[in-house]
């Protein structure tokens, strides 16, 4: 059950990339990404209100609250580094080294001491080279420092979100993905507070933005469910492959062109979670 959740949380997450990335071409990123969060946050507390399952805050870091506020802080570093770095117009550099955000989280796990099987270990290792592969990484005239940075700065923020994406839910994810809006938002309204635009959208893109905030919410709320079904470790890997999802969607609606290594890498991270699954 774990590794469908977090397969499902890949495909609304890739979802949610896609529909948010052509958005993002006629409004500034950190507009779409404040106001589709700001929805997030809005359909997380609508739920806990609705189940009365309400889990008071604690300043305890074993509890969801931390966990979730440095989730929701790192996770919006990650994704402003990643926006910032594709307008750099080096997607085939920024894409593929962001994708391996999913390392840490894979540390983090086995540092708790969770051991994969050998051949789970295995198709682990394929999933992830695959994953790398089908963002297209590419690189010509050398690698240029700045997009390279943002790269990075995106990785280490999205793999710090889901690290404690997966420490929170150990007490409840869905309050841990509330706790990690929050944060996000409050830091959208800042900026906002400071530029005094709410991004200019038109009433005619509001489902879409409600669409693409509650995607991502669920996407998070699924893959830390998951992990607390099955190894961190296995969940993560899963989780990941959204970047894939997000491809095909492109391939197929936008008609972009596949590199070779795109199609290896797919096929690639399709078998490495085959192996992982039977075994």
């Amino acid at each position: 059950m774990g590794s469908f959740l977090a397969l499902f949380s890949s495909i609304l997450w890739g979802t949610a990339d896609y529909l948010a990335g052509n958005l993002a071409k006629r409004f500034k990123a950190l507009a779409v990404t404040g106001v589709s969060q700001t929805f997030g946050l809005l359909f997380g507390l609508s739920v806990i209100a609705l189940t009365g399952s309400f889990i008071a805050p604690t300043l305890s870091f074993d509890g969801y609250f931390i966990p979730g506020v440095i989730a929701g802080i790192a996770g919006f570093i990650g994704l402003t580094a990643f926006y910032t770095g594709l307008a750099t117009g080096r997607m085939g550099v920024v894409s593929p080294i962001s994708s391996l955000s999913v390392v840490i989280p894979l540390i983090y796990a086995l540092i708790q001491g969770e051991r994969p099987s050998t051949a789970q270990t295995l198709g682990i290792v394929i999933a992830v080279a695959g994953a790398f592969m089908a963002s297209g990484p590419e690189v010509r005239n050398g690698l240029p420092i700045k997009p390279l940075v943002y790269a990075v700065v995106a990785a280490l923020g999205f793999g710090t979100a889901l690290t404690f994406i997966a420490i929170g839910s150990e007490t409840d994810s869905l309050h841990t993905m509330t706790a990690m809006r929050c944060a996000s938002v409050s830091v959208c309204i800042v900026i906002a507070m400071k530029y005094r635009t709410l991004g200019g959208f038109s009433r005619s893109y509001i489902p879409l933005l409600i669409f693409i905030g509650v995607a991502d919410f669920l996407a998070n709320f699924l893959l830390g469910v998951a992990t607390t079904q099955g190894l961190v470790s296995i969940a993560m890997v899963f989780g990941s492959l959204f970047p894939i999802v997000t491809i095909l969607l492109a391939y197929k609606f936008l008609h972009e062109r596949l590199h070779r290594i795109q199609y290896v890498g797919i096929a690639a991270a399709l078998f490495g979670v085959i192996l992982i699954a039977a075994f």
